[in-house]
């Protein structure tokens, strides 16, 4: 390993059930129950408490299915506003250490003190004071991993969830790795996971036997990342200013909408909330994508990208309903998106963009 990077101290704070958390020390009649949050009729659980984990309830699960495995469910609505109010607390206490923070999410963050603001030699010891400030000043439970790279700093703060911290030392890193089940390897879902196991791989010890063209040629790019970080190679740095690279909202109805009156409704209504929340940061795109998932939870998108940039609430509502005319189906939707993209943020510091509704959607977890 480069030498440059083993000097490297950085830290991965995650907050436990962030948005569920919240909810249960806002009201205390909710602490130790299963608990989701967000809708129980439609929609999809943006955050599960660790009771309701244990039935198998997780994040980005339709909240139909949440319910089935877990009957006493109790479903909270999201208050976002809420849940941005704390998340700005935590970076404050971020801040009392570097200025290299990275955000991820509003729960979580990357912070490089290889040199921090107080002077502290031990990053586990910079850890453990903000776990407790957070806790101190929010109610909040936060996790830690601390390592020489963000690769291995976010596989460290998840082995001692909830509330706990973990540390892999330098030399301490390739026998970590070797003995690493690959399905814990960050940025390995299900599904490369089943592949990798039926070509024999089961821990970093297995992954390392491989070359990096035989990697390749099972995994296309990923392989050569594979490779690196089996090893403890992984360079990116803390980026503090994270460029935006695209803006979206989106809504899930309680009611399929059926006719396209309807759609038109929304599609206006989308185009005015996107544009006012781009006129607020004075940003502009030239990628406009429209979103549509149907009843059966199947999905749609479309994009169409322009010279000039997308400038009014017109524009994105015309090109919208042209994306519209271009869908396969005429079947009852249950949701509507409108994003844009190739932003004119490149040459920007990062902008906060709150969504309309942030659940996160995963496809290989």
């Amino acid at each position: 390993m480069d030498s440059s990077f083993l000097r490297r101290k950085i830290i991965h704070v995650d907050m436990d059930a962030f948005y569920a958390s919240v909810e249960q020390h806002d009201n205390p009649a909710l602490k130790g129950k299963a608990i989701a949050v967000g809708g129980e009729h439609r929609g999809v659980v943006a955050a599960a408490s660790y009771e309701a984990r244990k039935f198998g309830v997780r994040s980005a699960m339709p909240s139909k299915t949440a319910k089935e495995k877990c009957p006493h469910l109790i479903f909270v609505s999201p208050r976002f506003q809420r849940y941005k109010e704390i998340s700005r607390k935590i970076r404050e206490i971020f801040y009392e250490y570097t200025d290299l923070v990275e955000p991820l999410s509003l729960d979580e963050a990357y912070l490089d003190v290889t040199e921090n603001k107080k002077g502290i030699e031990s990053a586990n010891q910079i850890a453990r004071e903000i776990r407790q400030k957070i806790f101190e000043q929010t109610g909040l439970t936060a996790s830690a991993g601390i390592s020489i790279n963000k690769f291995l700093a976010k596989v460290a703060s998840d082995i001692n969830k909830p509330n706990g911290q973990k540390t892999i030392h330098p030399d301490k890193v390739e026998s970590f790795l070797e003995e690493l089940p690959v399905e814990k390897f960050y940025g390995v879902g299900k599904v490369t996971a089943n592949k990798m196991f039926s070509l024999g791989i089961y821990k970093g010890k297995d992954l390392k036997k491989r070359s990096v063209e035989d990697l390749t040629r099972l995994f296309g790019k990923s392989g050569a990342y594979y490779y690196n970080v089996v090893r403890g190679i992984h360079h990116s740095e803390v980026k503090p200013h994270r460029i935006q690279k695209s803006v979206a909202v989106e809504r899930t109805f309680f009611e399929d909408l059926f006719d396209e009156h309807q759609v038109n409704e929304k599609l206006q209504s989308l185009s005015e909330e996107l544009q006012s929340r781009l006129q607020k940061n004075n940003i502009l795109g030239r990628t406009l994508t429209l979103k549509i998932k149907y009843k059966d939870f199947s999905l749609f998108t479309r994009s169409i990208t322009k010279e000039e940039y997308f400038s009014s609430a017109e524009h994105y509502f015309n090109t919208g309903k042209q994306l519209w005319e271009l869908r396969p189906f005429d079947k009852p939707v249950r949701l509507l998106g409108l994003s844009l993209s190739q932003l004119n943020t490149e040459e920007k510091k990062q902008v906060s963009v709150q969504l309309k509704i942030p659940f996160k959607e995963f496809e290989d977890q």
